[in-house]
Formats: C-alpha cells, structure tokens, sequence
C-alpha cells in the first residue's frame, strides 16, 4: 500500500505533484491546518503530514496519530511542532534550512537599506502629499562596519553581499573557525567586541537557550552610538523593551525587525517609533523561496516513506539515499545485536558502550547508535523506534559511548556492543556477510557464527557431552523445526553456549523440558524483526 502524506498548508502545486509522480497518496487540503480539531480527527490516516506555519503540531495531535513517521516543514523554523513529542512517539522532523537562504539575507539587506535611507517613513510622507526632504537625512552603507552575529548559512550570505556593498564586516559565531573566516572575507571577533565597533548589526542565529536575549539590555548599552539593528532571524534574540528606550534616547539611531518575541505581532513596543522598519515575518516571502522550500520537502519526505532516506532531520542523524542502501544491512544489525541484549537484560542498564571496527567505522554512527539503542529498548517499550529510543534512553540517564578503530580482526567490519548494569557487562558482536545478510559473531566474548532469524533459543551450559543430542531430541519431539544451529565454547569443558534458529517461536512446555533435563544453565526464547 502506497504511503499516504497530509498537506495542511498552503503549499505549491508542484510539491504535490512530486509526491504523486513518487507514488505516494496526498491529500492537499491547505486550510486544515487552522482547525486544529479537525485535524487531530483526521491525522491517524496518514504517514506524513507536509506543512508551513499555520499548522500547529500539538502533542495532542501527535497523540492522534498512530501511523504518522515524519513531519516535514516548509521552511526553516519549527516551533510551531512539539519536537519533544514528536521524538516520544518516534516521528521525524524534517525543515528545509536551504530553499530560502538567499531570501532572508536578501530582506536583511534589503532592511538595512531601508532603515539607513529611512525609505518607509520618506514614502508615507511622500504619499501624504508633503515634501520633506530635509527631515529624511540618511546614512551610506560604505565604508561603514556591520556586525554580524551568526555566520552560518544565511549570515555567510549577508557577509558576501556586505563586502560587496564595500562594508567592512566582522562576525561573531561561536562555531566560526579563523581559516573560514578568512575564506568568507570577515574578520572574527567576540561579541563585546562587535557591540561597540558595529554601525549595523543583523542576527543569524536560530533561537536557543544560548541565542536567548543575546542582545539584552547590557549588551544593547555597550553598543556604539548612532547603530541601527537589524533582526530578520527569530523573535526573542532581543530584548524589545530595552531596544525600545535606547531608540527614545537616541543611542540607537535606528532598528528593523521582521521578527518578533511574539507572533503575530499586533502590539509591540518598537511599534510607531521613528526610525524603525516593521515587516510581518517576510523573511522567507519570495515567490522562489515558497517554490524552492515546497519541493524540497515533498522531495525530502518522498525520499524517507520510499527509501529510509533522512535530510535535513532535526531529531534523527541525516541518512542520504546512497547511504541508505550500504548502511541498511548494518542498520538492521545495530537493532539485532541491540535486541539480543535487551533482551537477556532484566537489571537497570547504566551504560551502553559502542564498538565500531573496520569498514564500519567510517559509516553514519550516529544512525548506527541510534539503532543499537532503539533494539535494547524495543524490549521494555515495543513502540520505540530509532527517532524515539535516544530521547528515552536519555530520561533513564543512561549513558552512551561511541569508538570508532582500524580493522582489527578478521573482519573487515563489525560492531560490538556492551551493556553495562549494576551487576555485570554484556556484550554481544556481529556483522554483515557479503551477502548482505547480518551474523552474530561473538556472545559474551566467545566466537560463533550465527545466522539471524526471528524465532531463536539461546542456551548456556557446562561443555559436556550430550547437550547437542539433548536440545535437537527435545525440539523434535515436540515439532520444533531447527534452521540453523550455533555452537561455541571458552575453552574445553568451560563456558559453552547455543544458538538455535527454529521456524517458530519455542512453546514454553519445551523451555521447562530443557530445564528439567538440569543440563542447562539458561535457557533463553529470542525473538528479531526480520523482515
């Protein structure tokens, strides 16, 4: 059954036919997502919901959709989603941060001209008949300094067009390097810095805990007098009030925000103040950004409900269509081997130790961890997936270590993973054949090689005489079809163990006939998605 994706956002024609020419089923109903009763009635019935800002996705509407995977969100901004939940119940979050990059910077631009010209305040007057032209004295950009906080994606726009416009510019960006500084032609500087050294300042950062205020009341003081400010990034990053006054005051000569801490904003205090340039959230309002952020989603969210490939996620490592296909066999091991282990573990788990050796070791472990940790968590939650499981295993406060090494052994990859309780260490490894097909090779650092099915028996035993013979009589006598059998063993007469791959799941009227045999000291039913 083809996929079925809900559009409930006005969003371009085009993007839905891409999810039609993909095969996918969607439903285009741009005015849904204002009724946010309606929607939550109707969001169990599909797999992907497509949207932009007028829909909000609630808990309760996450609550509502049992078979919904992934969220895609035209443009760049997601708080209209609840991410936590969304990450709860195992669905992904998907943005577009690239379609309307050239859009923004180009408005912050565009805004810098207009509140350096005073060009809306010159118009209203113009078209109200009067003719001031000595009221609107305005300043030239060149030769002038601009701030810049945040040099990301858009803010590394705005550097080159202001190096164009002959500005001299320097950046604060905690995540800016000296060597690509130098690449985008700025000079890299602390914030106290540019505060006081900036005629403009424009914000390209993403509102977090850390970009909270970051132009608060102080830092707005220790500005140069005569700067003008510029926010077409995210309401919240500045401090309205205090911006307010210093404009009052005449310390700051001039603002523009597209932006604001509150959405729709029909009240604020930089409102009918001189000098300040107002725009409703136009950042990303260009006929080519809208068409350039729809299709990017439908393609994105195509690609993830036909393929498992993941961009531009915010709860989830991306995962590219090329890698999908070499990582999909590992993938599928990370959730065994983590499956293995969750299930011979009945104790609290501290810790979960990752070891990545050889080839596998230069693929997506973030996407690899995430699926060894979502397998050790099916077991208590069977609804956890590989979007869900890190955000739990977080609230238990379990800690998770990734090591990455050279081809160590004769394999030219695997993975090995190691639970650590109070009690003991578990560990269990695998890896993948050339035929694609994941093995078990090592449990509890003894060598087997086990083929993965989706009924198993794993038992422990002294190595004695009998247990092979015991185990194949008991299962056939009561109709319990052997695959595959797996022995292995610590040394002679040590530590043994089997591994029994069987057409269906072990009644437990033959667990307790294994057990009353007094042969064995765990015996252990396994079961695996296989698909």
């Amino acid at each position: 059954m083809a996929p079925k994706v809900l559009i409930s956002d006005k969003l371009s024609e085009a993007a839905v036919q891409i999810f039609r020419d993909r095969g996918i089923d969607v439903d285009f109903q741009p005015d849904l997502g204002k009724d946010k009763d309606k929607l939550a009635e109707v969001i169990g019935n599909y797999d992907g919901l497509a949207i932009r800002s007028a829909t909000k996705v609630t808990e309760k509407i996450l609550a509502n959709a049992p078979n919904l995977q992934v969220i895609g969100r035209a443009g760049i901004g997601t708080d209209n989603i609840d991410k936590e939940a969304a990450s709860k119940k195992g669905v992904i979050v998907m943005n577009t941060p690239f379609g309307n990059m050239i859009t923004t910077a180009e408005h912050a631009i565009a805004m810098m001209f207009a509140v350096a010209r005073q060009i809306p305040e010159a118009s209203a007057s113009t078209h109200a008949g009067k003719w001031e032209k000595s009221k609107f004295m305005g300043v030239e950009l060149t030769g002038k300094t601009l701030g810049v906080i945040g040099a990301g994606n858009i803010g590394g726009i705005v550097c080159d067009r202001a190096r164009g416009l002959k500005m001299k510019v320097v950046a604060y960006d905690p995540f800016l390097g000296e060597e690509k500084a130098k690449k985008i032609g700025v000079e890299k500087v602390e914030l106290d810095e540019l505060l006081t050294r900036a005629d403009f300042i424009t914000l390209h950062v993403p509102f977090t805990e850390a970009t909270a205020n970051i132009l608060s009341r102080e830092n707005l003081e220790k500005t140069k007098k005569g700067v003008r400010i510029v926010n077409c990034a995210r309401g919240g990053l500045v401090d309205e009030e205090a911006l307010a006054d210093l404009l009052k005051s005449g310390h700051v000569a001039g603002a523009a925000f597209d932006v604001f801490k509150e959405e729709p904003a029909t009240e604020n205090p930089l409102f009918n103040l001189p000098n300040v340039v107002c725009t409703p959230h136009l950042g990303a309002a260009t006929t080519e950004a809208q068409e350039n952020v729809a299709l990017q989603v439908a393609e994105q969210m195509a690609d993830y409900l036909l393929t498992g490939a993941v961009s531009n996620a915010l709860n989830m490592p991306s995962v590219t269509a090329e890698e999908a296909k070499v990582m999909t066999p590992w993938i599928n091991l990370a959730g065994h081997l983590g499956a293995f282990i969750g299930q011979m573990t009945d104790e609290p788990i501290k810790a979960i130790n990752i070891l990545y050796d050889g080839t596998v070791s230069e693929m997506n472990l973030e996407a690899l961890n995430c699926g060894v940790v979502a397998g050790i968590m099916k077991r208590a939650n069977p609804d956890v997936n590989m979007v869900s499981a890190p955000v739990v295993a977080r609230e238990k406060g379990i800690q998770i270590s990734t090591t990455n090494q050279d081809k160590s052994g004769v394999f030219d990859g695997y993975v090995k993973v190691t639970v650590v309780t109070e009690k003991r260490e578990r560990s269990v490894a695998g890896t993948v054949f050339s035929d694609g097909k994941p093995r078990f090779i090592q449990i509890k650092g003894i060598q087997v090689d086990a083929e993965i099915g989706a009924h198993m028996l794993y038992t422990t035993n002294e190595d004695v005489p009998g247990i092979i013979g015991t185990l194949g009589q008991t299962m056939g006598e009561n109709g319990v079809n052997i695959a595959n059998f797996t022995l292995g063993r610590s040394e002679a007469k040590g530590e043994a163990i089997a591994l029994l791959y069987v057409d269906e799941q072990v009644p437990a009227t033959v667990i307790d006939k294994l057990a009353a045999t007094g042969m064995f000291r765990q015996i252990k039913p396994l079961q695996f998605d296989v698909a």
